[in-house]
């Protein structure tokens, strides 16, 4: 396949939305533009992530491998510092090599921060014009899709939105005081049709409050994504451009974000390529991991999928033939993000495996808030919860994943099974977690300024 006949790639990414969308059951929060996206394309509905947070999360995207194997096993910025891995090769690199124009826009979260030109550099972008509210995200956007109609080579836009993340109120005091909402001082709560409570969470007013504030982010999103669609269309563009709208991971709400549980690692992912027949509002069940798009992309345009690819890629199913390759289990895994909170899992379509390798708390708190508004069903009092070894659930009886089967001698058969699998994947992808405890990157500078400060000391 020769570049001029490849399509060209609209890759959409938000922060923090898992499937709180209209197409995917929420009644309550207004997205007419994903619903669009997915009535006129394909929807998958059993999307999953690799990890349950940023950038470990959207590394496994991009380069179609584990965080683990891939280098990011924590947060890119600030002193988390995690990075890929320097034989790690980005989406842009490889669409860049393959005769694409590339460019980043707004979000960039899944190699270590640095100058645009740094970031375009490693990721193999032409521009990178990084960070941005939503509709500055998207009047950018739609300058480059210009620029690109008028192009005779394929392009690769890739968009990232913060919404619907936690935003701070960057214009004065917090609204409430200890608290990070949705909305920060630029959007508005939407609970017009009312507000979904998650049924991990207690139905209380405060909760009502946090909600509303996540919808109306959401709403936003919605709204900035519609402009870029319209755009596309408005263009002549929309035939021949494969649109990929996704996000990288759960919402962030207790027991979601920054958990192993489903709705920590649940993700919305929609297609649409009208001129390959991805249109029509398809859905398409089973079980999907993130690391599966990068060589779904790959053998879309021709290209081999090297021999360091984690993913299955997703072309049969998205074309309607057999699959071969239909997954009936996939991985999970976090080891950093607000501090050391090592887990991996198994997730089949029956039942969830999660080894726990630190008596942490029962979940990391992803509220960014000193006082979260929303409370948890389970565990009753989380302040006093912590992990168990093991974690074996039934997802078909117990989808909230409450009642843990681990000790169960009617489940040990299931038990040890699980426990095996998961293992063989930890060992033949190399999981540094099977040595022992992994450091960080500050940990690493932190004894390096140590050892510096004992070299430079005088003597005696």
């Amino acid at each position: 396949m020769t570049a001029q006949n490849r399509p060209n790639i609209l890759l959409i990414t938000c922060h923090d939305l898992g499937r709180f969308l209209g197409c995917y059951g929420v009644a309550t929060v207004r997205t007419p533009n994903l619903d669009a996206l997915a009535a006129d394309g394909v929807r998958f509905t059993e999307a999953f992530c690799t990890a349950p947070q940023c950038s470990p999360s959207r590394a496994s995207l991009f380069t179609g491998r584990y965080p683990h194997s891939n280098g990011v096993l924590g947060l890119t910025h600030a002193e988390f510092a995690w990075d890929l891995g320097p034989d790690e090769r980005h989406l842009g690199q490889v669409l860049h090599d393959a005769g694409y124009a590339t460019a980043l826009l707004g979000i960039h979260h899944e190699s270590r921060r640095g100058t645009p030109e740094e970031i375009a550099a490693r990721c193999g972008m032409d521009e990178v014009v990084p960070g941005g509210r939503g509709e500055v995200v998207s009047d950018r956007a739609l300058e480059r899709l210009a620029r690109f109609a008028r192009a005779d080579r394929p392009f690769y836009l890739q968009i990232g939105y913060v919404e619907p993340h936690r935003l701070p109120a960057t214009g004065g005091p917090e609204p409430e005081e200890l608290y990070m909402g949705f909305v920060g001082d630029y959007l508005a709560p939407d609970d017009a049709l009312g507000v979904t409570i998650p049924p991990y969470l207690r139905d209380e007013p405060r909760a009502r409050a946090e909600l509303a504030e996540l919808q109306g982010a959401v709403r936003a999103l919605d709204a900035a994504v519609g402009r870029v669609l319209a755009g596309l269309c408005d263009l002549g563009l929309e035939q021949d451009t494969l649109v990929i709208f996704t996000t990288d991971h759960g919402v962030a709400l207790p027991r979601a974000k920054c958990s192993l549980y489903d709705p920590g690692l649940e993700t919305a992912l929609i297609l649409r390529l009208p001129a390959r027949g991805w249109s029509g509002g398809r859905a398409i069940d089973g079980l999907v991991s993130n690391v599966d798009l990068f060589p779904t992309l790959l053998e879309l345009i021709g290209l081999p999928p090297g021999d360091r690819g984690q993913g299955r890629s997703l072309l049969a199913a998205l074309d309607g033939t057999a699959d071969p390759h239909r997954r009936d289990h996939l991985f999970g895994e976090m080891t950093y993000h607000d501090y050391y909170d090592p887990r991996r899992c198994l997730r089949t379509a029956r039942h969830k495996l999660i080894v726990n390798f630190s008596a942490a708390p029962a979940f990391m708190d992803p509220s960014q808030s000193w006082r979260p508004r929303t409370a948890t069903v389970v565990p009753a009092d989380p302040a006093r919860a912590y992990h168990p070894l093991l974690e074996l659930y039934d997802l078909a009886a117990d989808p909230l994943e409450r009642r843990n089967l681990a000790d169960d001698p009617a489940h040990a058969d299931l038990r040890r099974e699980l426990l095996a699998r998961l293992h063989a994947w930890m060992r033949d992808t190399g999981d540094p977690l099977l040595d022992g405890a992994v450091t960080s990157p500050l940990h690493r500078r932190a004894v390096a300024a140590l050892a510096g400060a004992g070299e430079a000391a005088p003597a005696g």
